[in-house]
């Protein structure tokens, strides 16, 4: 039995499919990214972004056509880029605004976050994607708005997901102790840096989402139902 007072849970092949975002989410922004920029090249979050951007592309002066196709290449590659993520949720917000995306997170996920969070669970999101793009997800489901349902959210404005220094960065801005704190993830590496940093861990080995013959060194379920039944409030 795990037995915790707060749950922080990944996003992508955890309580949602991997192939919505790869399939769905990034093809969408990166069809939409020229325009939205150009529509919005003076909007203080789009030039942060884009400032952002050209240093990490580590270069000095650089025009917006040459910022854009690094952003692209990006896209294709996953890079776990803050302000990429940052001009992503954007967009990806005007899409579920505008009924063009429909939020997906696997059935088993809702009514499990409403137990957990009847039961006193705190709940918490640390996804890679941003915050923005995190509580729009969540606020256009096929189950409704789950955005009540949580704390806080995080992105990689906090550190990076694979470092334990993230973990407890998180640790600290909510008041919890390490061992108060279940992070789910389907990434083992991951769940190793918040192991690490002392908070309780479970994988989530989903069978859409999982490789064939994929093990785990944490506690592994093949959903939220299948990992409800060992969380109990503390």
């Amino acid at each position: 039995m795990i037995v915790t007072s707060a749950i922080l849970t990944d996003i992508e092949g955890t309580t949602s499919a991997i192939s919505f975002v790869k399939d769905v989410l990034f093809p969408y922004a990166d069809e939409r990214l020229d325009a939205y920029v150009a529509a919005h090249r003076h909007d203080p979050i789009v030039v942060k972004a884009l400032s952002e951007a050209v240093v990490e592309i580590g270069e000095g002066a650089i025009g917006d056509a040459a910022i854009l196709a690094h952003l692209h290449a990006w896209i294709r590659e996953d890079r776990k880029s803050t302000p990429l993520k940052t001009l992503q949720g954007l967009i990806w917000h005007v899409g579920y605004e505008n009924g063009e995306l429909l939020g997906h997170v696997y059935p088993d996920v809702p009514p499990v976050l409403r137990a957990w969070n009847d039961a006193g669970i705190e709940l918490y999101v640390y996804s890679s994607g941003s915050i923005v793009a995190q509580k729009v997800l969540f606020a256009h489901t096929f189950a409704g708005d789950l955005r009540p349902l949580f704390t806080d959210h995080f992105d990689t404005t906090t550190g990076p997901k694979r470092e334990a220094a993230s973990y407890a960065e998180i640790l600290a801005a909510t008041g919890f102790h390490s061992s108060e704190m279940l992070f789910l993830s389907d990434t083992e590496e991951e769940l190793d840096a918040a192991r690490a940093a002392g908070l309780l861990t479970a994988r989530l080995l989903r069978p859409a989402d999982t490789p064939p013959g994929a093990t785990s060194a944490h506690p592994s379920y093949v959903d939220f139902a299948a990992l409800s039944a060992d969380v109990a409030a503390a």
